[in-house]
């Protein structure tokens, strides 16, 4: 019925008046003096959900971020009521035409007030909107203390799963509150968290009640569409198939890995031999940076199989990290061996000191000295996998993961890739044959003897 046509709207004319004027009021979406524009069809259609979770967008240009505000204002007139708005970083909150901006333009002509120090948005009748941000894991715990009745993600694809199902526990109200329990986001295919949100929504949705609502450039009739088209036609083809049609099927991938060869079982086996590596490459994260992650692997063979079983990820200093590396290690358990990757030069041999002398005495741990591009020291893992001998333990680590591998070496990530490549080159050090190992084989030639003959 949200879809105008000449038949339909004969059918609506047709109706006595009762029922066209009931038909019209369940069609109207709840609006208040504080959204200053009138939604376009799709945008009503997302503002007239009653179920807990729902997503809109998928191109470029169908007005998702006034959608989402909208939602978010829509009951910011009755009290009690609090709505938080978050994108990935401030930066993204605070860019010109952005979300803080444009509510800015439309808040600043009402009787409501801004508070900048909070960054709250208060109404006399008592209703509050807040932005945040998540640029890191651990941003997630700024919010544990507070309650919100819409929370809403502004490109959702940025964002982790576990960010994201984290800030339900932030969703609640009380007995008797009159206004609904509502997740919103809206975000284009792509980016990190593409395949979560493809999964959650796409896939998983409609069984599990979360409402996916398409919305393409035609449907914001607001927008200049010929310019805009044009200026998409510069991109590359997988980036114009996902802003312009909304494709969720079109993704870049680097080619080395794909997310089928990798089984996700319950366990590994109880006879599994262990190893974790760690690439120390995480800083910490400062405004309008996207830094890497230090990345520690867990892996395990055990008949020839190898099992993933844990990643553990930190941008922090190196005071964190090496906390983490440490407690990390005392939930391994001594029978794991560590091994983290050693950076050229006097540096790198005095972090491996440190490490061995400092955070990890007591445990089998070893520097690495790694040799060959990033690419080269991929390749016998990509091998392994591709046969179908790499599985995953069932783990939240799991989606984040695989969208760096599917990416790489194209990806901005390799942080988990490197660590990956790191255990399994430890994992099959003795697994070269003793009579290649006599005739005077290094690993590394072995390895590029096997790439040469398939």
């Amino acid at each position: 019925m949200l879809q105008s046509s000449t038949s339909s709207e004969a059918w609506v004319r047709s109706l006595p008046k009762g029922k066209r004027e009931a038909l019209a009021e369940q069609l109207t979406p709840r609006l208040n003096g504080y959204i200053p524009h009138t939604p376009t069809v799709k945008q009503a259609a997302f503002l007239l959900l009653d179920c807990k979770e729902a997503f809109y967008g998928g191109a470029a240009g169908p007005g998702k971020s006034d959608g989402l505000l909208m939602a978010a204002l829509q009951y910011f007139d009755m009290a009690g009521y609090s709505a938080l708005l978050l994108r990935k970083s401030y930066a993204d909150l605070s860019l010109p035409e952005a979300l803080m901006d444009r509510t800015a333009s439309w808040l600043k002509p009402t009787d409501a007030r801004w508070y900048e120090k909070s960054k709250t948005w208060v109404c006399p009748g008592g209703g509050t909107l807040t932005f945040g941000y998540l640029e890191t894991e651990n941003d997630k715990f700024r919010y544990k203390s507070a309650a919100f009745q819409f929370i809403g993600f502004d490109e959702l694809t940025q964002f982790t799963e576990t960010q994201y199902t984290y800030l339900f526990s932030r969703l609640r109200r009380l007995m008797g509150a009159g206004v609904p329990l509502r997740m919103r986001s809206a975000s284009n295919p792509g980016d990190v968290g593409h395949q979560w949100v493809k999964q959650r929504f796409m896939v998983e949705g409609p069984g599990k009640g979360r409402i996916f609502v398409p919305a393409r450039l035609e449907d914001n009739p607001h927008l200049d569409r010929e310019s805009y088209i044009e200026s998409l036609a510069e991109l590359d083809p997988i980036s114009r198939r996902q802003l312009l049609d909304g494709d969720w099927s079109a993704r870049h991938e680097g080619g080395m890995f794909r997310r089928e060869w990798f089984e996700i079982v319950d366990e590994a086996p109880a006879q599994a031999k262990w190893a974790r590596y760690w690439d120390l490459a995480g800083t910490e994260p400062k405004p309008g940076t996207d830094p890497d992650w230090t990345a520690g692997l867990k892996m395990g063979v055990a008949g020839g199989v190898y099992y993933i079983g844990d990643v553990q990820r930190i941008r922090g200093t190196p005071r964190q990290a090496a906390a983490l590396v440490k407690q990390t290690a005392d939930i391994d358990g001594k029978p794991v061996e560590i091994r983290m990757e050693q950076e050229p030069g006097s540096s790198g041999i005095a972090v491996i000191d440190h490490y061995c002398t400092e955070i990890l005495a007591g445990f089998t741990f070893r520097g690495d000295r790694v040799t060959g591009s990033k690419i080269e020291r991929a390749a016998p893992f990509s091998s392994m996998a591709e046969a179908g001998n790499v599985k995953l333990v069932r783990g939240p680590w799991i989606g984040d993961f695989l969208d760096e591998l599917e990416l790489f070496p194209h990806g901005a990530k390799k942080d988990q890739v490197d660590a990956a490549s790191g255990a399994f080159r430890h994992l099959t050090a003795d697994a070269i044959p003793t009579g290649l190992r006599v005739a005077g084989l290094t690993k590394g030639s072995y390895w590029k003897g096997m790439e040469a003959h398939g």
